[in-house]
């Protein structure tokens, strides 16, 4: 019992440090981004997106170092959903709505719904070769060159000019969120190894949405800030990121072991979902009642993992 206890006010204190090390984060970034005539849509796509997808590389890379690599498809294909239903909901239902300034069904879409197909094809097999990791690392090289080299509106006459301090938030910000997610994810992981969780359930349940922490409370630091183009550019890009790079990197430290029912439930759930994110996002706008929607779809997924 005092494990339990002590494992749960620990996370309390990380994500203490989480959510103010963000703050940081997103505040050096853009400022950066901005300062080089970056749209903020880019910088939640790239920077941001990857800076926040780091705990959920690292947790998935000693993983498969420590044995349990069925946490990696566990860890990804969770994060994905959390990051669609849990991240989005959330922010829909906090800023009342989520406007969608670029046309990402152009541009953006099309790249996360072909990397979770990617992913969808991949898995059947339940294993992940070396050709499958280096195609999955040029889609992620190619989401990257084409994101940033296609032209967004941005009003050069508002660009800040980027200082030293900028950077100093950008950079520790980004380390106190890598940290302070891999802390949270330990004393969450402890805890539910000491009530008797399988790691396949921690994988999909408490590491993934440990792992997925940055993504949510960036986000929703984002949304408060009326900057809901980094919120959904946030999620976009840690899920292409998730899908392509934490799949392929681990790959290369050991065999990935890939649970026969992922393929039955949490990776169709995945797809759906992809999916429901695509058609919500046709009208450019996504309304308080479909984030209650895709929330009340997070605690089914919960719930039918227990």
């Amino acid at each position: 019992m005092y494990e339990i206890v002590l494992n749960l006010l620990l996370f309390a204190v990380s994500l203490a440090v989480l959510l103010k090390a963000s703050d940081w984060f997103i505040y050096g970034a853009e400022r950066i981004g901005l300062s080089f005539g970056v749209a903020p849509f880019i910088i939640g796509v790239t920077i941001i997106a990857f800076g926040t997808s780091l705990p959920e590389l690292a947790t998935s890379i000693a993983s498969v170092l420590d044995g349990k690599s069925e946490i990696v498809i566990g860890n990804i294909v969770g994060s994905n959903i959390t990051n669609i239903a849990l991240v989005i909901g959330v922010v829909a239902v906090i800023g009342k709505e989520i406007k969608i300034e670029n046309d990402i069904m152009n541009i953006d879409m099309p790249k996360l719904l072909a990397s979770a197909l990617l992913l969808w094809f991949i898995l059947q097999d339940l294993q992940v070769t070396l050709m499958e990791a280096i195609i999955c690392i040029a889609g992620i090289v190619i989401f990257v060159l084409y994101t940033v080299s296609v032209d967004r509106e941005i009003d050069k006459d508002l660009l800040p000019i980027a200082t030293w301090k900028d950077y100093a938030y950008l950079i520790g910000g980004g380390v106190l969120v890598y940290f302070s997610a891999g802390y949270t994810i330990d004393f969450v992981s402890a805890f539910a190894i000491a009530v008797g969780l399988p790691l396949k359930i921690v994988g999909l349940s408490l590491v993934a949405l440990g792992t997925s922490l940055p993504e949510l409370i960036v986000s929703v630091q984002a949304a408060r800030k009326g900057k809901t183009g980094i919120a959904i550019g946030n999620v976009l890009g840690s899920n292409v990121f998730n899908s392509f790079f934490v799949l392929a990197i681990p790959s290369f430290f050991g065999p990935l072991t890939i649970p026969p029912d992922t393929l039955t439930f949490s990776l169709p759930m995945m797809l759906g979902l992809t999916l429901l994110f695509a058609f919500m996002c046709v009208t450019r706008r996504i309304s308080r009642w479909e984030g209650l929607i895709l929330l009340l779809i997070y605690v089914y997924f919960i719930s039918e993992l227990f």
